[in-house]
């Protein structure tokens, strides 16, 4: 096999990782006015150094900031552009067994990019590791993916043409912003084109107004504008996930729906596709992975606590590499361990005992 020397490296993880008890306390104090913004980023740079240093020690080629100065995987992010606020909705959004909590977005001006948090936040993880650091944000349908009305401001964008254009550039200007912070590895969370998969999804979509066939190409196209200014070194991949919230899902359905747009014109370099049970369907799709592009296998659930055997993770990963080469696989986690600030059902233990599994059979079977 191949050394890689660039990411995505051959064991990985989405980003997300269970917040310590020290960040949910702070938070909760920052919310009831008891602790500054100060005193709480205190708080984060303390445990994101730590955690740093744990996934290093684990073995991690790149690692993230947990993403512990965060909310929610996309809503952080989006209420930092320009023209974008925050929504209390009637209600959350369902997944299975709950709803989330009923926070939102709002388009109330015209999008754009002046700067944003987050390249701080890169760049105080670049500066405590000599791994590669990784930042993750929202791929740009996070804005309108939703299956619920989306209140945007109709005298500002009476053609969502324009804002899907003013969408685009906006992300063009911040993921250049993260390669000028020195970044070379950042992440799009692309949940909505994952849920195009789901008939029901699709069919709600539809009953909004909007054609599945047309967000999907939509969707690519954004993502192609957010990277057309990268550096020739700079690594772009995307994560595909049907809904990651308290252990639960959104969506399920195999990826054959889009698997054309996917892997023919969506120009990323690699991709982190969910595969952990039956509901994102077989590896079949896989056939249509163009050389030079990497899937990072999400075989090891972040769902719940049991480990993984090694012998069913390699079984899993032959069975993928029939219908592409090998060479082009790396394994991870089918999603975060903290999509929002809840966390899945499990203990930071197991976790941590789920990416030491991960970097272990991915030395077992690329060396």
């Amino acid at each position: 096999m191949t050394m890689r020397t660039k990411p995505p490296f051959r064991a990985a993880h989405v980003g997300s990782l269970l917040r310590p008890a020290s960040v949910h306390e702070a938070r909760g104090k920052f919310v009831k006015g008891e602790l500054d913004a100060a005193g709480l980023k205190e708080v984060e740079d303390a445990e994101i150094v730590r955690v740093i240093k744990k996934q290093e020690d684990v073995g991690l080629k790149a690692v993230t900031d947990g993403e512990f100065r965060r909310s929610w995987w996309h809503l952080d992010f989006l209420w930092g552009l320009d023209g974008v606020g925050k929504h209390v909705m009637d209600a959350g959004i369902s997944f299975s067994g709950m709803a989330t909590r009923a926070e939102g977005i709002r388009v109330d001006g015209k999008i754009g990019y002046s700067g944003h948090p987050m390249i701080d936040h890169f760049k105080f993880v670049q500066a405590n590791t000599d791994r590669v650091a990784k930042i993750t944000i929202p791929a740009p349908s996070a804005i309108y993916g939703r299956p619920t009305p989306q209140p945007i401001n109709r005298e500002v964008y009476p053609s969502l043409d324009q804002m899907f254009e003013d969408l685009g550039q906006a992300y063009r200007k911040a993921v250049r912003a993260f390669a000028d912070a020195g970044c070379r590895y950042l992440q799009l969370d692309e949940v909505f084109i994952a849920m195009l998969c789901d008939e029901k999804y699709r069919q709600q979509m539809s009953d909004r107004g909007d054609d599945p066939v047309k967000l999907t190409q939509l969707y690519a196209d954004l993502i192609n504008t957010a990277m057309s200014d990268i550096p020739d070194d700079m690594t772009i991949t995307m994560h595909l996930c049907r809904g990651n919230y308290i252990s639960t899902f959104m969506g399920e359905g195999g990826y054959e729906a889009v698997q054309d747009i996917l892997f023919n014109q969506v120009n990323v370099h690699g991709y982190f596709m969910e595969y952990d049970d039956a509901r994102s369907g077989g590896f079949e799709p896989l056939s249509l992975l163009p050389k030079g592009k990497s899937v990072v296998l999400g075989l090891v659930t972040t769902k719940k606590g049991e480990l993984e055997s090694k012998d069913d993770l390699k079984r899993r990963i032959d069975e993928a590499a029939k219908f592409t080469d090998l060479d082009q696989l790396c394994l991870s986690g089918q999603c975060g361990f903290a999509s929002t600030e809840e966390g899945n059902m499990l203990t930071e233990d197991e976790q941590w005992a789920k990416l030491a599994r991960i970097v272990e059979v991915a030395e077992d079977v690329w060396g």
